[in-house]
Order: structure tokens, then sequence, then C-alpha cells
């Protein structure tokens, strides 16, 4: 009989761990080894749990590391799990910042249940599960790479977002502040804009950020 596939679910809401550990217990050939609702505590189970085989990761951990961080610190470890996304949260620089960090996939909270169980064990068994939308914005990217935005530029970008003047944005980054004003500049140029605020907002409109 083959072992069933031990999961680990990071979700620092305890509603949504109960509603997936309730469809999940129900899946033929899953087994729910676990829970944790931060980056440390997803860690920690991973590091103690017996077998893990794939850790179903939200983005958006409330306090401290989130879950991209929480991705690249698992799969550092020696004979990581797989790690899946399961997310809200659809922007490339989500997504981008996920597949750096490791993550085999990338799914949308609204996936249905069976499509989720299929995931998971494409997932462990090593195989890459992107949502739809996920893998359009890949491709996106892959067929038009001069307009696209360098993670660098998307970060720099998110941090405009949030208020941040060039000074805070280059100490952030461990960059100069000309550094800051040459990657604006080519994402204005990217963007053909020609201000921070219409930066973002086309980068809004085109669900960069």
């Amino acid at each position: 009989m083959t072992a069933p596939i031990r999961l680990l679910l990071v979700d620092d809401h305890p509603v949504v761990r109960a509603g997936l550990r309730a469809v999940l217990t129900a899946a033929a050939g899953v087994e729910v080894a676990g829970e944790a609702a931060t980056a440390d505590e997803a860690l920690r189970q991973v590091r103690s749990l017996p077998a893990v085989d794939v850790v179903l990761m939200d983005l958006r951990l409330g306090d401290g590391a989130d879950g991209v961080e929480a991705t690249a610190r698992i799969r550092a470890l020696p004979h990581p799990p797989r790690v899946l996304i399961l997310t809200t949260y659809e922007t490339d620089n989500d997504i981008l910042r996920a597949v750096q960090a490791g993550a085999t996939g990338y799914l949308l909270k609204d996936a249905d249940p069976d499509a989720l169980v299929r995931a998971i064990r494409s997932a462990a068994a090593g195989e890459t599960v992107l949502a739809p939308m996920v893998a359009s914005r890949l491709l996106d990217r892959m067929q038009s790479p001069a307009t696209a935005l360098s993670p660098r530029e998307l970060e720099i970008l998110g941090r405009v977002a949030e208020g941040d003047s060039n000074r805070d944005i280059a100490r952030a980054s461990s960059i100069s502040e000309a550094t800051v004003k040459s990657h604006l500049v080519h994402i204005y140029s990217k963007l053909g804009v020609d201000s921070r605020t219409r930066a973002v907002i086309a980068a809004r409109e085109r669900g960069l950020l």
C-alpha cells in the first residue's frame, strides 16, 4: 500500500487552516501532519515532524517573515519538502518571488477542492503546478522580456507604492540613491509613464502590484 502524502498547512488564519484540514482529511492518500501560523513555526515543524512531503504555504503570514521567505528557508534545508503556494494574491511580484524562492507550484484560493488535491499530488511527485492565471502571467513575461519589470524593479516599485522616498528605498535595498533613480527611469520607460504616481497606477492596472 502506498504511503499517504504528508502535508503541513501554513496559514495565519485558524479558520482557513480548519477549512483546509477538513477538505484534505477527506481526500484519499493525503495526511495532514501538522499546522503552522508563522514562518518560524513552519520551519520548526518541518524540522521536527517526520517526513513532510508537501508544505501548503500562504503568502501573507502576519507579523514577521512572509510565505516567500518561509519557502526559501524551508527549501534551503537538507532534503526539503516541496512547497505549494496557496494564496489570494496573484501579482507578478508575488509570483516571481515565490518561484525564485523555490516553490514547486502556485495556486489561488478559489481553486476547487479536487484541483487542490490533484495539485498536492503533483507537487509531491516533483511536478510544477501553476494556476492558469499564474501560468499566463509567467508566459507573458517570457514572451515580452523587454517590457517586463525585473524582480528588483518590482521591489522598488512596490516600495514607491507604499510611499517610500528614494532615500528610504536605497537604505532598505542596500543600494545608492543614484541606483534607485536609474531603476525608476527604466521602470518609467517600460510602463510608458513619466512619474512615480503614474507608474504605480499603471503597475496596478497590469496586475504587477
